[in-house]
């Protein structure tokens, strides 16, 4: 009688352990999340308790010290600035990583492509010396006095062009070729190729980068702060100087006291409420509710 050994192989469980590594970095990242925002809450709650959430949209002007709370002006104007910026570098982006891919030659494409990528890592306080010293006085002579909601949208596209000119470029790359085959064997010119075919399949990149410099733009303190003229008031023009949410809160904490300090926290709080409501939209669309 012969007996049959089985060969069994010692096998790690390497999936179950990157799952579950995953799952533990999802689960720091959530945490972290929610004590910020707790942090945000306990901080703002003083404030909140005694003058109440209404107060800082409907009073007459933004003077803690005299109790009159009004975020409404700073938060027009970093919606005005993000919504300008991304307007602005959106299709530029897509457009400079549509002429890498097929248009440009390799001896400039590689070039350019390194040139983007070092934008995308210059100091967000560099662009804002730049733009203090050279766009804010260009702007001046067009129209006094150059800082302004204009100078904030033009270095906030400056510097979230690189974010979705690199996610472009990536998402584009990764089309398959086999589509790119068979609209030159139907005989498709090359735009038509790319408006039919190119741009819809990469649209969950695309759209991936458009949020990353949404949040960018919304998130942006140093640059802004230094163009912007940090004046409270909602623009009326996009030559009117502003002042952001972001900027409010790095120029005031540093002095700021009591209901003071904690309505800076109110406004950290309406950040986090504008980056919640960003997610929730990007979730809404990659669910296919917008694009099917």
């Amino acid at each position: 009688m012969t007996s049959s050994n089985s060969n069994i192989s010692f096998r790690w469980p390497t999936d179950d352990l990157l799952c579950w590594f995953l799952r533990g970095l999802a689960a720091i990242a959530g945490i972290v999340v929610m004590f910020i925002v707790g942090f945000l809450v306990a901080e703002a709650l003083p404030v909140l308790s005694r003058v109440g959430l209404g107060r800082f949209f409907t009073d007459p002007s933004w003077h803690p010290a005299e109790g009159f709370y009004n975020l409404t002006p700073m938060l027009w104007g970093t919606l005005f600035a993000m919504a300008g910026s991304v307007l602005l570098a959106t299709p530029l982006g897509i457009l400079s990583a549509v002429f890498c891919h097929y248009y440009a030659p390799p001896m400039v494409a590689r070039p350019y492509r390194r040139l983007i990528e070092l934008l995308a890592g210059i100091p967000s306080v560099v662009y804002g010396f730049w733009g203090l010293v050279v766009l804010v006085p260009l702007i001046g002579e067009i129209h006094p006095p150059g800082p302004s909601l204009f100078a904030g949208i033009l270095i906030l596209a400056i510097m979230i062009f690189p974010t979705i000119a690199l996610m472009a470029d990536a998402s584009l790359a990764n089309v398959p070729q086999h589509y790119l085959r068979g609209a030159a064997a139907l005989g498709l010119p090359r735009w038509a190729t790319i408006q039919g075919i190119v741009l819809p399949t990469a649209k969950s990149g695309l759209f991936t980068g458009v949020i990353l410099e949404t949040g960018r733009a919304i998130g942006e303190t140093m640059a802004i702060l230094m163009v912007c003229g940090n004046v409270v008031q909602t623009p009326s023009s996009i030559f009117d100087p502003i002042r952001t949410l972001t900027a409010n809160i790095a120029l005031e904490m540093a002095y700021a006291l009591g209901d003071h300090r904690a309505a800076l926290f109110v406004s950290g709080l309406v950040l986090m409420a504008m980056i919640v409501a960003l997610a929730i939209t990007a979730e809404w669309i990659s669910r296919g509710r917008i694009y099917g």
